[in-house]
């Protein structure tokens, strides 16, 4: 409800508001929206068939909920969209401690001030973006930052006895009452604290220093875990989980559009960046693919997956390597190159987990082969295989180009001008020429950028050799590149 001019309880009364328990707040929204066909969760992609009917099921049955998934899979953001699903401003006993309900007060602060006042006790309105609580399980929280401790101070100062709940100081869940608590990464919660819990999801009880509190909190929890937990650092004890009444499971994007479009939407670059450097969709695919052979790798621990944050950070860093280029060089404006994707191995290297296998190769090696991947199954999806076999009489549509590179080097460099880059493009036979015939709907600008694609996809299924160098890669012969050492060799 908008928020009215009512500041006591009477006018309150006298409007018609009544109390709503949070879980029946959240369900009238919700089956609001559903009837008016509005979207209910804002920026998640790629759950509209699995994750969210399966979250909106849990909320008509007033549950609470478990949001069960690898890393970046945005169980955080499901769960802060919740807010919107409650009321805009919600009505409290002004001062009171716990945002008491004007006509159902839980604490005796509020009972005391409505038996006093009446009709006339003080109303505030709490907008529903301060009925949100979130907290991060660590193994260092106590059962006093989520439930409470008593003051002994205050109980001294008010001559009472530890037992009474006017010297306790509440913790984070009974401040959450009438609103949303989220425990991220549950598993990661001590198994003594875990247990504090029970009474709370099941009948409100509160234990404070071994005096039980009756506290009908009205609650609204949601937990989010991600399976790696259960056997690396902790698990969530079984009675507690049997308590979570609605265990969502969450999933990566399944295709490399949805991918794309979660990548776009998360994007920080500034907006003076992305003026000047255009990414073409070619990079964003193959960004996009990076990660998809990582979640498929054996060098990558699976059990800990590949979050989202993967392809946005590299997305990032690929802008960001063309953009240097530019300055450098003076242009106003550039196209992000194949070559940028190098300067994502920083972005891959600090966001996966490798298993052994991958341990010993490196992370660096690693991050090259994923991007060796990315570059060679997208390639043979847009172009003719390079290592099919072709029958007497058939053109290989890469002769011309190969032909080429039997007397001839390129260095394609990271920082060479765009005039340059494309001059050594536009020198190499049959290349354009390729391009356009499989993919004429290009303009200038991409076409060159295809035209370094196929000279990646032809290295990558050893067609043609490609040497790494401390400022961009070569191109040469396939057995030349073997036995030329590049800039790197030289300087070891």
């Amino acid at each position: 409800m908008d928020r009215p001019d009512i500041t006591t309880l009477g006018q309150l009364k006298q409007s018609g508001w009544q109390s709503r328990s949070v879980k029946q707040e959240l369900r009238d929204n919700l089956v609001q929206r559903l009837r008016d066909g509005k979207p209910v969760f804002e920026g998640i992609h790629g759950y509209e068939d699995t994750v969210l009917p399966a979250l909106e099921r849990a909320i008509l049955a007033g549950h609470s909920i478990n949001l069960l998934g690898l890393r970046g899979q945005a169980k955080t953001r499901m769960a802060r969209g919740l807010v919107q699903l409650l009321d805009e401003w919600m009505p409290v006993v002004a001062g009171s401690e716990l945002h008491d309900d004007p006509l159902r007060p839980i604490t005796r602060q509020a009972r005391d001030l409505l038996a006093e006042r009446g009709d006339d006790t003080p109303i505030a309105w709490v907008h529903r973006d301060e009925r949100y609580t979130e907290k991060l399980a660590t193994p260092d929280v106590t059962v006093a930052d989520l439930i409470g401790d008593s003051d002994p101070i205050k109980a001294a100062n008010l001559k009472l006895d530890y037992s009474d709940e006017r010297v306790i100081h509440f913790g984070l869940v009974p401040r959450s009452h009438r609103g949303i608590f989220v425990i991220n990464e549950l598993p990661d919660l001590q198994p003594r604290i875990q247990v504090a819990l029970f009474n709370i999801l099941q009948e409100g009880d509160v234990q404070i220093r071994g005096f039980k509190l009756r506290l009908p909190l009205d609650i609204q929890f949601v937990f989010t875990a991600n399976p790696e937990d259960y056997t690396n650092r902790g698990a969530i004890i079984t009675p507690l989980k049997d308590r979570i009444q609605s265990q969502v499971l969450t999933h990566y994007p399944r295709t490399i559009e949805l991918g794309m479009r979660i990548t776009e939407q998360e994007l920080r670059s500034p907006e003076e960046q992305r003026t000047r450097v255009r990414v073409p969709d070619l990079v964003r695919v193959l960004v996009e693919r990076i990660a998809v052979e990582a979640r498929e790798s054996e060098y990558v621990d699976q059990k800990s997956g590949v979050s989202a944050r993967l392809t946005i950070s590299a997305l990032e860093s690929v802008i960001s390597a063309a953009e240097r280029r530019a300055l450098i060089n003076g242009e106003e404006r550039t196209v992000a190159r194949i070559g940028d994707l190098f300067a994502v191995v920083p972005a891959i290297t600090g966001k996966v987990e490798l298993v052994y296998e991958g341990e010993q190769e490196g992370p660096e090696k690693v991050a090259h082969h994923l991007i060796g991947l990315a570059l060679r199954n997208t390639f043979s999806e847009l172009f003719p295989d390079p290592a099919r076999k072709r029958k007497e009489g058939m053109v290989d549509p890469y002769a011309d180009t190969l032909a080429h590179f039997e007397s001839h080097e390129a260095d394609l460099l990271l920082d060479q001008p765009d005039r340059a880059h494309a001059d050594l493009l536009k020198a190499v036979p049959g290349l354009s020429e390729l391009v356009k015939e499989r993919h004429a709907y290009l303009d200038e600008e991409e076409l060159l950028l295809w035209s370094e694609f196929v000279l990646h996809g032809l290295a990558e299924h050893s067609r043609l050799g490609r040497s790494l160098l401390d400022r961009g890669m070569r191109f040469g012969d396939l057995f030349s590149a073997m036995f030329q050492p590049g800039e790197e060799d030289e300087e070891a």
